[in-house]
């Protein structure tokens, strides 16, 4: 698809990403009713080492100079599977084709690089979203999961900090022993999720921000004659809500109620906090009785995100 007339595109630089997020926001406003993005992630994303702003990072004006579109590329599974992210405005659908000819092209560069025979691209859109999923279709992208974003007020009156199960005990995960103990449960509560990428615990920290981030905010749960058997991973760098990144109990140890436990420390530590409100995210196909989970526990939906695919050759 060609570019069209007077539209130009060039990479992303780091200092862009004032003017990157104010077009994610106008986004967020027509798809989900409010600003979402904050600059600090914008900033994250562009900064990223794993990221070459140069090839992976494309920008997209119109004739009059106005940014109307951004695309990233971001390989996280140092295998086939390739992250994109494109946010385009309205009325721009043959520009956003051209930006998705350079992502396709970039991400099956990459893919190939890894020594993969394919490239498994993934694009994550609001389920009403400003592109046009018919073009996308006609590129052969196909709609593969939903996710639901939840949400839900809390306050120290309502939410008090719940009694553990017998046996359980909750600790901060402050050393780097602990740090490696979550990089374990979480890939072995989360195996079996959709789209889960195995990584190292080095690649792990990288991607996740390990050097910036507050790990007294993720815990670890040990029950008695078993170990360590739970993990709850937040984070509290968002103005809307906090956010539980991932909740994670061992398989033979669910339905005993420690991933209600975890939810409710969750709701309660937040709202001694000061915070008002707390979110998660959670595949509407889950088999673990998680959506379930939130919505008895007063979790309503905030917004549903969609995963598109694109297979393709790396050769």
């Amino acid at each position: 698809m060609a570019l069209p007339d007077g539209m130009t595109v060039r990479p992303a630089v780091v200092e862009d990403a004032e003017a990157v997020c104010a077009l994610l926001n106008q986004v967020d406003e027509i798809e989900v009713g409010r600003a979402f993005t904050e600059l600090h992630e914008v900033e994250e994303d562009l900064g990223h080492p794993s990221v070459d702003l140069e090839r992976d990072s494309w920008l997209l004006h119109d004739a009059d100079g106005r940014l109307v579109g951004y695309g990233l590329v971001r390989d996280r599974s140092a295998g086939e599977r390739i992250n994109l992210d494109q946010y385009l405005l309205p009325g721009y659908t043959d520009a956003g084709l051209h930006l998705f000819a350079l992502m396709e092209a970039r991400g099956a560069e990459l893919a190939r690089g890894n020594g993969a025979d394919r490239a498994v691209l993934h694009l994550m859109l609001n389920s009403q979203p400003t592109l046009d999923t018919g073009a996308l279709a006609g590129r052969g992208w196909q709609h593969v999961r939903r996710h639901h974003a939840l949400n839900r007020t809390v306050d120290p009156k309502t939410d008090p900090f719940p009694d553990a199960p017998a046996g359980l005990r909750l600790r901060a995960c402050t050393t780097e022993d602990d740090r490696r103990t979550a990089h374990r449960l979480i890939h072995e509560t989360f195996a079996e999720h959709f789209d889960f990428q195995p990584r190292s615990y080095e690649k792990w920290c990288a991607d996740t921000g390990a050097d910036t981030a507050d790990w007294s905010l993720v815990w670890i749960a040990e029950l008695d004659g078993h170990g360590d058997v739970a993990v709850l991973r937040t984070r509290d760098d968002r103005s809307d809500m906090a956010w539980a990144t991932q909740i994670g109990v061992r398989s033979e140890l669910r339905g005993r109620g420690l991933g209600s436990y975890l939810l409710r420390h969750y709701f309660a530590f937040y709202a001694d906090r000061g915070r008002t409100r707390v979110g998660l995210g959670v595949d509407t196909d889950n088999a673990t009785g998680a959506p379930a989970l939130y919505r008895n526990a007063g979790m309503v939906l905030d917004f549903a995100v969609d995963t598109w695919e694109l297979t393709v050759p790396t050769t």
